[in-house]
């Protein structure tokens, strides 16, 4: 679906990883990983095209045209959000019908029942007339995906969707993002926790201003301090991933 050639990201010309090419697949699930400040989330915008390049170029391929960025789904940090905007849980998951219903459009009756549906989904039926700013951290992630399951978009990035939330949420979100995986979308995380991407993520992208690394979860996490452990769990998902196929 994408491929990178010497890609370079970063802030006001100046980058803050090094040089990357490669090629994400379509139907893939990538985890990017890398200490803060490695260009992880600054990757994600640039994929996005939420943000220049510094050097490099990106190539689409897909339904969209070629060369045309796919439709997408973009999920930001938790920090990055207005929480005190008045709207209400189904308001702001109904905002995702906006490629269909246009930004100032109603929502038809199929819209609504699919909001609906995607809240079931998320648990979050009981709290869809609640304020957005009442929330807790896990609730207002459940509902944000909630709207991602409504764009039906290809492509999902998500910016460390995990940070602050329950053990119970993230269970629930990665059975939904298992859930696009198994339906052929290409799935983009920024993560944190090594242990989940060995166990839940089979590409994993590492970046750092030292060097770049892009493989397999086997293959990647290898190189980390806790090997052995982050090894061990790879080679138990490799293990499982054959079985499942």
């Amino acid at each position: 679906m994408i491929n990178i050639s010497r890609l370079e990201v970063g802030y006001e010309r100046r980058a803050v990883a090094m040089p990357l090419s490669g090629r994400i697949s379509a139907g893939s699930l990538t985890a990017v990983i890398g200490a803060n400040g490695a260009g992880k989330s600054t990757f994600l915008k640039t994929l996005a095209g939420l943000q220049p390049a510094i050097s490099g170029t990106l190539t689409f391929n897909g339904a969209a045209g070629k060369n045309k960025r796919p439709q997408l789904a973009y999920l930001p940090q938790q920090a990055e959000l207005d929480r005190e905007f008045p709207i209400s849980v189904f308001d702001l998951v109904a905002m995702g019908c906006w490629p269909q219903s246009g930004l100032f459009g109603g929502i038809s009756r199929q819209s609504e029942q699919q909001v609906l549906a995607a809240l079931e989904t998320v648990g979050m039926s009981a709290m869809r007339q609640f304020p957005v700013g009442e929330l807790s951290g896990g609730q207002l992630q459940r509902t944000l995906f909630a709207r991602l399951l409504i764009q039906q978009a290809p492509l999902i990035m998500l910016d460390e969707p995990f940070t602050g939330i329950d053990s119970q949420t993230t269970q629930l979100l990665l059975e939904v993002i298992r859930q696009w995986h198994n339906e052929g979308k290409t799935v983009i995380a920024v993560l944190h926790d090594i242990a989940m991407v060995a166990r839940h993520f089979p590409e994993v992208l590492f970046l750092s201003p030292q060097q770049n690394l892009w493989g397999t979860a086997d293959e990647v996490l290898c190189h980390f301090p806790h090997r052995d452990h982050a090894c061990v769990l790879a080679d138990e998902f490799s293990e499982q991933r054959s079985a499942i196929s």
